[in-house]
């Protein structure tokens, strides 16, 4: 029995060797359920490890030759006791989460409470983003709902008469009244919140999220953003600044908590609690951009959306996770809140944004 558990650490070993780093809570996951269910046969044992041990489309491409290497040839039985001994060498910190070298790298293989605090580094943008970028810029406003303003304006028909105006003109006529002025309600961009998640699990995608929030702020004249992750942030200032690099260096200097743990439910709530901020949800169109893998209880979070769903003109909300056509939102987190969004789509680049976009025209308004 010995062999078997040598077995599963060598597989466990392969797969940090080719990139996916499963943190310690995960592999511990995968060792339970082995003791738990005894694996049938090469078919059942794949899916209890690509379920405990992969969150991601990517990791399933590293996971799979890996694991055909370890077990193509037949399943290595594993007896329970074995397995519970090889848990306990896990370390344990005392709070239920182990500390794990992978997490504390921003691997963002899991959803996790660990908070970091560090200098996040975004990539420098390729040509081709900044390309994307231009047509966001040039789809956004076309795809942003819009509101009747309060205030009547100069036009050329309306609704109401431009006595102002109609009686200076007649000065300069003699008094005769020769053309009508008119004034009405002009329509104006609704306000937009961008509610970014920059925790662990979004890594891969946290960077062109910013991307697009800087679109957002270039061409909204009332737009906020947020980060999440295990603490709220705002960075509508700096994705103020022109460039895109620019502005996500300034960002690394104030998103200290980037791919670190996730608490969805708590950072919506501190938003929601704050009476400023507050004010910057009503009426808006929210767009909130995470995976929805939230740690713990899912209470908050289910209260939150609630309310920003009832503040809102619209709540949408991208998931990375959504990309792939067989996604349901079937996780704790995603099944409490689905019934309270507008919208649920697919993004995980400025690619798939652009083309959520360019669909928000029917699905914003």
């Amino acid at each position: 029995m010995t062999h078997a558990v040598d077995h599963v650490r060598g597989f466990l070993r392969d797969l940090r060797e080719h990139g996916l780093l499963a943190p310690v809570g995960k592999q511990r996951d995968f060792l339970r359920a082995l003791a738990s269910v005894p694996p049938r046969d090469v078919g059942h044992l794949y899916w209890i490890a690509r379920s405990t041990l992969t969150t991601s489309l990517p990791d399933k491409d590293i996971f799979d030759p890996v694991f055909a290497r370890w077990f193509g040839a037949g399943v290595v039985e594993v007896a329970p006791s074995e397995v519970e001994a090889e848990e306990q060498e896990a370390p344990d910190t005392g709070d239920g989460d182990p500390p794990d070298l992978a997490l504390l790298e921003g691997a963002g293989q899991t959803a996790s409470w660990s908070t970091v605090d560090r200098r996040a580094s975004f990539a420098t943008t390729t040509d081709t983003e900044r390309q994307l970028l231009s047509a966001l810029r040039k789809a956004l406003p076309a795809a942003l709902p819009t509101v009747r303003s309060r205030r009547r304006r100069a036009a050329r028909r309306g609704d109401q008469l431009d006595v102002r105006r109609v009686h200076r003109e007649a000065w300069r006529t003699g008094g005769d009244v020769v053309t009508l002025r008119w004034r009405r309600h002009p329509r104006r961009q609704r306000p937009v919140l961008v509610l970014i998640d920059v925790s662990g699990s979004m890594k891969q995608h946290s960077a062109d999220h910013l991307r697009f929030a800087h679109a957002v702020v270039a061409v909204c004249d009332r737009a906020e953003v947020f980060t999440f992750g295990t603490r709220l942030t705002r960075v509508t200032g700096e994705l103020r600044t022109r460039d895109v690099d620019t502005a996500l260096s300034g960002l690394a200097e104030v998103v200290r908590d980037a791919d670190g743990g996730t608490r969805i439910g708590p950072s919506l709530r501190e938003f929601l609690g704050n009476a400023r901020q507050l004010r910057m949800a009503r009426g808006a169109l929210v767009l909130v951009l995470s995976d929805g893998l939230e740690r713990g209880d899912c209470v908050p979070l289910t209260k939150a959306v609630r309310r920003l769903s009832l503040l809102g003109h619209r709540l949408v909300w991208w998931s990375p996770l959504a990309c792939d056509p067989a996604y349901r939102p079937v996780t704790r987190g995603m099944a409490a809140v689905v019934a309270d969004l507008d919208v649920l789509a697919g993004v995980r680049d400025l690619e798939t944004a652009r083309d959520q976009v360019q669909r928000g025209a029917h699905a914003w308004t």
